[in-house]
């Protein structure tokens, strides 16, 4: 049977809030069509808290927030897709909720405890204590009492802005107890989103539970309202495989699921969940990867060891980041699956010591035991977890692992298994992407939600391998490069990975720039490897278009700056914590880069930064406009990030999700030839047009993307290893790709984006067969190629990106140009 639902050519990412309604999405449609866009991809739109400016924090999944325009607003919204032939796709919220009395649900158990009918929905082991902690308060209990903060008022107990279900009687009546928010991680009986005291996780393997947080999405569904749905973190779910394929057979035939999972040490997404793949994470990693020079690692990695006093390689930090994680934050998960494992000599001490062990050198975020059974993949996991628990755990303990491991294969072992693979998840995200990648510096562009940060760099070889699987494992996932979760831009991180091809003089200039800082420390703050992050953090975020001499420019990326940093500390758990803030420490770091930034009162360092910035920033760009060309032409579904189809240089929350200037994009001269546009390239248009030419194309020639051949394309001469070439075929359609992989090596004019028209040093295209229909899609250039060897400048020209196709339908060539 045909799929009702054609595969998405292009998705595009917007985040909905009381400051970006539906209505303001509705009148940018024909901007999106013009772009080339099929769906728009909402982040989550059922009620959540007040002012929620992402969506993730729902208390009502059965409504559309009134917030966002309501259902009416929904309606309008997909009725004007409709006419300009678009979809939609949602953003669900499956694994967890608001913990909030505004919830119904969470508000009903706090007044029935086990008692109500949502007591078995959400995650709380009851077993452990029937009465569900709350962990809200600011200071311990008894001080609170002796202050008189807590007051009964009527059938509820007040204290400050939340109110609490009450029934007859004292506090120790309830079936809710009273905790300060700093015991939550101890004391804690219900599993939380990661350590968010604030949400609290659901079951979905309840079908009653399943049914209610689905109903909204599903009938919106059957009514044509939307594609499909992207499933906010999988791994959070008892059972991701069974809940995939539950609600795959729930949607209509060919609709699009994808579920946000991240994919560490070669893991795969199983194929049998019956999803299309997933959100992205993987390939922003990949192509990434691509765009680093080898030759930069062990250099760079020692640089910063040198100069921060923190381990040269990741795996040693992740490590540490992990016990520590564990420690704070999850020792009532612990101590629950110390006992759900417990029997015989193997006692609850003993395996909350083993268990934190095979935490700590878990390679992924989880195993999938299914029915009893562990599969080879989920065994490979925990054997390298045990490999690394039998290295640092206690000698007297060493025993216990293989008997500990056996009860993982136990049929009647499936809550504590469950229990484990529940735990290990958030661990990984804490520890490697909310911790360690704030510790290590070796180079910024590296750490990334969802990156390998045992993979410096990817050469052409594996990246193409990598796409073949694609295309015959999942020619359907979504292939993202920015995302409302990244920890830096897809153009900044591009940036960055020129300094890869620098090594030896990034190092050295890293290291002169954070000694030449030291008048701007006050008390030994910042730490010469907080500079050295921020130092890497300006150089990759400094606007194109700012001059060093526009101190109100400094002013305004300053206050990005001293934004991220703030949350960079915290998030590191090193000089200062979110749990235990450290204000001096704080201030001595935001006063160092406002003198910096804003001040200029080191003003040579200051020109010396903006000076390398102007120096690299070409190259950058040039591997943007790359990623970009082969995020939409490699097997996947390109998935774009709002306002990002110009240059992302965004820092991490919330500067990822600042304001759009939608109008400044729809005004822009898409139809221009890109190498007149490559003229004036900082102002991102060129960028904007390649992902217009590139949309076109993927519409017109959909099954050639959809599941087209992938066959690599050998370069030959002076500049191969630079670049990178593959074509997409099929019977009647075909497509050549060529772009740059290692920028900083193409002799490019100075300070612009092409290259020397004597550049190209005699480097070569082999092409076995090129059809005569075939036509250059970015300009109106002839075509200029032929079977065998051809010059990469006959083939480029200045600009360093190529993209030829061919409809074979057609009698004769039909430029696609506009």
């Amino acid at each position: 049977m045909s799929p009702s639902f054609p595969t998405p050519s292009a998705t595009l990412r917007l985040q909905f809030h009381r400051g970006f309604t539906f209505a303001d999405a509705e009148s940018l449609v024909p901007y999106f069509a013009r772009l080339g866009v099929s769906h728009l991809y909402a982040s989550p739109i059922a009620v959540a808290r007040p002012g929620s400016q992402h969506g993730y924090d729902v208390v009502d999944p059965t409504r559309v927030n009134p917030e966002l325009g309501g259902e009416a607003g929904l309606l309008a919204l997909s009725s004007a897709l409709r006419a300009a032939g678009m979809g939609l796709i949602l953003d669900i919220v499956p694994n967890h909720m608001a913990a909030d009395t505004a919830n119904a649900w969470w508000a009903d158990v706090l007044g029935r405890g086990r008692a109500s009918r949502f007591a078995r929905w959400f995650d709380i082991d009851w077993d452990a204590d029937d009465r569900v902690l709350l962990p809200i308060l600011g200071r311990p209990l008894d001080e609170v009492l002796a202050d008189g903060e807590l007051r009964r008022d009527d059938d509820a107990f007040v204290y400050f802005s939340h109110r609490l279900p009450a029934v007859e009687g004292g506090l120790e009546r309830q079936h809710w107890r009273l905790a300060w928010w700093r015991s939550a991680g101890d004391r804690i009986n219900w599993r939380r989103f990661f350590d968010i005291n604030e949400l609290v996780c659901l079951r979905m393997e309840e079908p009653e539970a399943f049914e209610a947080v689905h109903a909204l999405p599903l009938r919106l569904h059957a009514e044509g309202i939307v594609d499909g749905l992207r499933i906010d973190h999988v791994d959070g779910l008892t059972d991701p495989a069974g809940y995939c394929r539950t609600l795959r057979g729930r949607l209509k035939p060919g609709a699009y699921l994808v579920v946000e999972k991240i994919l560490l040490a070669g893991e795969t997404l199983p194929a049998d969940w019956g999803c299309d793949g997933t959100t992205g994470y993987d390939f922003m990693d990949e192509v990434n990867a691509l765009q680093h020079d080898p030759a930069g690692e062990r250099v760079l990695a020692a640089a910063w060891a040198a100069l921060s006093g923190r381990p040269a390689d990741f795996t040693a930090e992740e490590e540490a980041a992990r016990r520590e994680i564990l420690a704070r934050s999850f020792g009532a998960q612990l101590d629950a699956c110390a006992a759900a494992f417990a029997g015989g000599e193997l006692a609850p001490p003993l395996l909350r010591r083993v268990l934190g062990e095979l935490l700590a050198h878990f390679p992924v975020y989880r195993t999938y035991r299914r029915d009893g059974m562990l599969s080879p993949a989920d065994r490979g996991v925990l054997e390298r977890a045990a490999a690394g628990a039998r290295r640092t755990c206690l000698a007297t303990d060493r025993w216990a692992i293989d008997p500990l491991l056996g009860r993982f294969g136990e049929r009647d072992r499936a809550h504590a298994v469950a229990r484990f693979q529940q735990l290990s998840a958030p661990i990984a995200a804490k520890a490697v992407e909310d911790t360690g990648f704030y510790r290590y510096g070796r180079l910024l562009s590296r750490n990334d939600v969802g990156f390998d940060p045992a993979t410096f760099a990817l050469d052409a070889a594996t990246f193409h391998r990598r796409m073949q699987v694609r295309r015959t494992d999942w020619p359907r996932a979504l292939l993202a490069t920015a995302t409302h979760d990244h920890k830096r831009g897809e153009d900044m991180r591009a940036r960055l990975a020129v300094l890869s091809g620098m090594a030896v003089e990034w190092a050295a200039l890293q290291r002169d720039w954070v000694e030449a800082s030291w008048p701007l420390r006050r008390d030994a703050a910042p730490s010469a490897g907080d500079i050295a992050l921020l130092l890497q953090t300006i150089v990759g975020a400094w606007p194109f278009d700012l001059d060093a001499g526009d101190r109100s420019g400094r002013r305004a990326f300053a206050e990005r700056l001293v934004a991220w940093q703030q949350k960079a500390l915290r998030e590191a758990k090193l000089a200062s914590d979110w749990a235990a803030v450290d204000e001096a420490y704080e201030a001595a770091a935001h006063d160092f880069t406002s003198a910096l930034v804003v001040d200029a009162a080191l003003p040579d360092l200051l020109r010396q930064i903006a000076s390398l910035v102007q120096r690299i920033a070409p190259a950058g760009a040039l591997n943007g406009l790359a990623q970009c060309l082969l995020r939409m032409t490699v097997p996947g579904v390109p998935d774009l990030y709002q306002g990002a189809e110009l240059w992302d240089l965004s820092l991490v929350d919330p500067d990822n999700r600042r304001p759009v200037d939608w109008r400044r994009r729809a005004r822009a001269p898409l139809a221009e030839p890109l190498s007149a546009l490559a003229a004036h390239w900082r102002d991102g248009v060129v960028k904007q047009a390649l992902i217009a030419r590139v949309l076109a194309l993927r519409q017109r020639l959909a099954p050639l993307f959809e599941d087209g051949d992938y066959r690599p394309v050998r370069l030959e001469g002076p500049l191969a290893d630079a670049m990178i070439a593959f074509v997409r075929r099929r019977p009647e359609a075909w497509a050549l790709i060529v772009a740059p992989r290692l920028a900083l090596r193409l002799p490019l004019l100075p300070g612009d984006v092409r290259v020397a028209a004597d550049g190209w040093q005699d480097t070569t295209i082999v092409l076995d067969d090129i059809p005569r229909e075939a036509v250059n899609v970015l300009d109106a250039a002839p075509a200029g190629i032929a079977a065998g060897r051809t010059p990469l400048g006959l083939l480029c020209g200045m600009l360093p990106l190529a993209l030829f196709s061919a409809d074979m339908t057609l009698r004769a060539k039909v430029p696609l140009y506009p």
